[in-house]
């Protein structure tokens, strides 16, 4: 082969790996387009749009494995709707980490909780009408005045930060107002910034981290929720984006490969760990009643402390294992001071750096 076909040779070969990169970055969508895309989602809330405003602010809320398990319907105008009722969505369940929809009604506390207060942006007050099995119901009413409430406009910037924090700790009155914000009647609130009881959480987390990730279902349904790129994310408007932990994207096609070669119990629980050693602290929320209305409850204490550690410009996200794991729950109730009682969730907090955002489904797909 002479130098002119081996010149020629290698630019066919170059050309050819440079269209297979452009397709491949096609395929997986742009980072900034995403964030853009992301932000739009989370602009500020136009009163004169009515309720389909309230709608996009509560599905900014946080939720389980980001499944957005919810359907709102409308009772009244859109433009001033007497009530809103938030529904179940069957086929959002997780029913191998959420066997009894434990997660799924926390999930519409939350989103309930940014309903209410999206409401005062708009000058009119919501009350939480009734809560149960069957879905949440919120009323509505002119409230007579201008004045939002003030966590309404930390609701598009909170997010659940899957990111090491500094774990110098809060100021004292910082600590006082993420517990004055989670104090909701029936919820008990437990923070947790002692050393030795953080210690005994972290081996409660790393023991439930453990247990789950060797249960072949458990990795089968989290499988299901990853969405390994911006494209992906974007299209599907819900779950897991790999970019939010810090992960790279990969292709739709080979996100799942990598995942299941990656999965490792050992060293996803040394993580865990050091993601609660890197905190400024933790808290367990506990509902007075362990079924569908006291597990609302706790998801609006929980929204309502996110935003409250968003307004602090303190980051929070969730370690719910030693929660989802049965066996794991009265030693942590124990931890809690609270023995006997069941557990619902565990946060950490602490001040760090923001993440990409979560994607989020638009509100035309959410409106029953």
């Amino acid at each position: 082969m002479n130098r002119r076909t081996l010149l020629a040779a290698g630019v066919g070969t170059a050309a050819l790996a440079a269209a297979i990169a452009v397709t491949w970055r096609r395929g997986m969508g742009s980072a900034a387009r995403y964030d853009t895309w992301a932000r739009g989602l989370r602009s500020p809330l136009s009163p004169a749009l009515g309720a389909a405003e309230w709608v996009r602010y509560a599905t900014l809320a946080a939720n389980s494995h980001n499944t957005q398990p919810w359907h709102f319907a409308l009772d009244g105008s859109a433009a001033r709707p007497r009530a809103i009722t938030l529904m179940p969505a069957p086929d959002r369940r997780t029913p191998v980490v959420d066997r009894d929809d434990h997660h799924l009604h926390v999930s519409l506390g939350c989103a309930a909780e940014n309903l209410l207060l999206a409401a005062t942006l708009s000058a009119q007050a919501g009350t939480l009408e009734s809560a149960g099995p069957t879905g949440v119901r919120c009323a509505f009413t002119a409230s007579g005045t201008s004045t939002a409430h003030a966590l309404a406009e930390a609701i598009p910037w909170r997010q659940s930060t899957r990111a090491a924090y500094d774990p110098q700790p809060l100021a004292p009155a910082e600590l006082a107002q993420l517990e004055q914000a989670a104090t909701l009647p029936g919820v008990d609130v437990v923070i947790l910034t002692d050393r030795a009881r953080r210690a005994r959480l972290r081996d409660l987390v790393v023991a439930g981290n453990t247990a789950q990730w060797r249960d072949a279902a458990f990795v089968a349904e989290v499988q299901q929720w990853l969405r390994f790129n911006p494209a992906q994310a974007m299209a599907r408007g819900d779950g897991l984006y790999s970019a939010t932990t810090g992960n790279p994207s990969l292709p739709a096609w080979l996100g799942p490969l990598a995942f299941r070669l990656a999965v490792r119990p050992a060293s996803d629980s040394a993580r865990q760990a050091a993601l609660l050693d890197a905190s400024a602290g933790a808290v367990l929320l506990f509902a007075q009643q362990d079924n569908a209305a006291g597990w609302v409850q706790v998801g609006r204490a929980s929204q309502r402390l996110q935003l409250a550690a968003t307004r602090l410009d303190v980051r929070t996200s969730f370690l719910n294992q030693p929660v989802e794991v049965p066996s794991l729950r009265a030693e942590l109730a124990v931890l809690a001071g609270l023995p006997g009682r069941r557990p619902d969730l565990v946060l950490r907090f602490g001040r760090g750096p923001r993440m990409p955002w979560s994607p989020r489904r638009p509100v035309a797909q959410v409106l029953a």
